[in-house]
């Protein structure tokens, strides 16, 4: 298992460290002329954030002593071409029904059907997700998300906050 964990954290820590890279292409500080942070700012900042945490994980492997535990056993690799599907399906959805309806299907399967959590953390998730990233990225940042069919649903929104 140390070697599943290093190999990942490795491959993990080179896509970051891409992303960083295509993400100075455009402005990673603040823009002053539109007030906000520049294109770049949120993928360099995450891919940062994604690369330290895989240094982390890399860091811990190699301080741990050799494991006889198989790369992945048969369970997990279900579980794991579960949520793989899962998300293919969630983005296969976006442009159709937009981020604010297939974000939170996709969550509501894994909490509700997939882990099996209860009504309540299911609940609060489902429903407080897309109203964050709403009041995020679109009220804050002034970043529209995909909304597809949904689209004609977010108008009185739209009014009220551009």
């Amino acid at each position: 298992m140390l070697v599943a964990d290093r190999v990942i954290a490795i491959a993990i820590m080179a896509l970051s460290a891409y992303f960083m890279w295509h993400a100075t292409a455009l402005p990673i500080g603040w823009n002053g002329m539109t007030g906000g942070p520049g294109g770049g700012a949120f993928p360099f900042w995450l891919s940062l954030i994604m690369l330290l945490s895989a240094g982390g994980v890399l860091v811990r492997s190699l301080g741990q002593e050799k494991s006889s535990q198989h790369f992945f056993d048969s369970q997990m690799l279900r579980s794991v071409i579960a949520v793989v599907i899962a998300l293919f399906v969630t983005i296969a959805l976006i442009p159709l029904v937009g981020a604010y309806v297939a974000l939170p299907l996709f969550i509501f399967w894994y909490l509700k059907i997939y882990g099996r959590h209860g009504w309540l953390l299911t609940g609060i998730l489902t429903l407080g997700t897309p109203v964050f990233l709403f009041f995020f990225f679109e009220a804050t940042l002034k970043i529209l998300l995909p909304k597809g069919v949904t689209e004609p649903l977010f108008f009185p929104l739209y009014a009220m906050f551009f």
